[in-house]
């Protein structure tokens, strides 16, 4: 297994904090604290280099905030400054142990997203009777920190490197309460064990792949399947043998408990691929793809937010424009086409009110001249 080593001075050099500072401020150059921060950007980032080759670098804390789509989910903002560095270490990172990753992992890649997940799992899901769809149940809160800097120091022996990424990871503010037991724990083992990655940062949706990557090999290489793909903790086996998944099923639990983590009760299951399967926001029929009711759901009510943003001045014609392209170059990956006329019929955008300017007569006198 090759570890990388001298890492370091490209993790700290000012070029690659100059670009990170780009690549943070991606859809938020106009924020109160990117503002802050570009204002004297130059040293800003000298601060960054100086605190990261003296290791006196600490993390700040997180916001948190709750967002429901449609579940609750736990989502933590770390400071802008924290972000650069996030941007910095993957920029030298991420090229490297990317490679060990399987094809057929779509989440958080360049190149790769849900629609091409989609279009495999389409693939797959047209040539098999069968499909083994499985989603582990809230896999960044039950993260073991432990073993997640276990893979990754197996990959990195840079020492300066793996001091950032501990401390990235110690830095991680708790994702919650729940207490859960695995073969062989001690009544405080999980009171011990530190668990859960942030879900809004960069590193931690690169880590969550890490974690997850030997349990890709392992589906790949020692269950000998096939057809496997996933998207974050959401993946899917195929086969038209139902035995083969049934043990397959049985070596994934195992496996994953050495992980520390399970597979959700409810939303794991074994069925035809008849029946049409779920996946990335669609329902993947024999015969054709839908979206989702939830996702329509969710997307009905993001354009009656848009229609208010854009009748109050918050959006010009321009953003709405990109916006509602966006979203259908999205639906255009299913069979939609009379959902599409049928929707965006039903779209009506009132224009801003011109803005009144109030008229004032004022008669000269002629004391103005004094």
């Amino acid at each position: 297994m090759k570890r990388y080593g001298s890492l370091w001075s490209e993790v700290t050099a000012f070029e690659n904090l100059l670009q990170a500072s780009r690549q943070a401020q991606q859809g938020k150059r106009y924020r109160p604290n990117v503002l802050a921060f570009n204002y004297n950007l130059e040293g800003e980032l000298l601060r960054l280099q100086t605190e990261l080759r003296q290791k006196t670098y600490a993390p700040g804390g997180y916001k948190t905030f709750v967002i429901r789509d449609p579940k609750s989910r736990l989502i933590s903002a770390a400071p802008y400054r924290d972000r650069v560095v996030h941007h910095a270490l993957c920029n030298i990172i991420i090229p490297l142990i990317e490679r060990t990753f399987i094809h057929d992992t779509y989440a958080n890649r360049v190149g790769y997203g849900t629609h091409r997940a989609l279009a495999r799992f389409t693939e797959f899901a047209r040539s098999s009777r069968y499909v083994l769809q499985c989603d582990i149940r809230k896999y960044f809160p039950s993260i073991d920190l432990t073993i997640l800097k276990e893979l990754l120091h197996r990959k990195i022996k840079c020492q300066d490197t793996l001091w950032l990424i501990d401390r990235i990871i110690d830095g991680s503010n708790n994702q919650g309460e729940e207490v859960e037991y695995f073969p062989n724990d001690t009544l405080l083992t999980p009171i011990q064990r530190r668990k859960g990655l942030p879900i809004g940062n960069l590193t931690s949706q690169f880590f969550a792949n890490v974690y997850l990557n030997g349990f890709d090999h392992f589906v790949k290489e020692q269950l000998k399947a096939r057809q496997y793909l996933r998207y974050v903790d959401d993946f899917a086996l195929f086969s038209s043998d139902r035995p083969f998944l049934v043990d397959a099923r049985l070596a994934i639990e195992a496996y994953l408990t050495q992980l520390r983590l399970r597979l959700h009760p409810i939303k794991s299951q074994l069925f035809e691929t008849r029946r049409g399967a779920n996946f990335v926001g669609f329902r993947v029929l024999p015969d054709r793809i839908r979206v989702r009711n939830d996702n329509l759901r969710r997307s009905r009510d993001r354009c009656r937010q848009l229609q208010r943003d854009y009748t109050a001045r918050k959006l010009s014609l321009s953003e709405l424009v990109q916006r509602l392209q966006s979203w259908e170059a999205h639906l255009l990956h299913g069979d939609t086409h009379r959902l599409r006329r049928r929707l965006f019929d039903q779209l009506i955008f009132t224009p801003p009110p011109e803005p009144r300017f109030l008229k004032i007569s004022v008669k000269y006198t002629p004391e103005w001249d004094l």
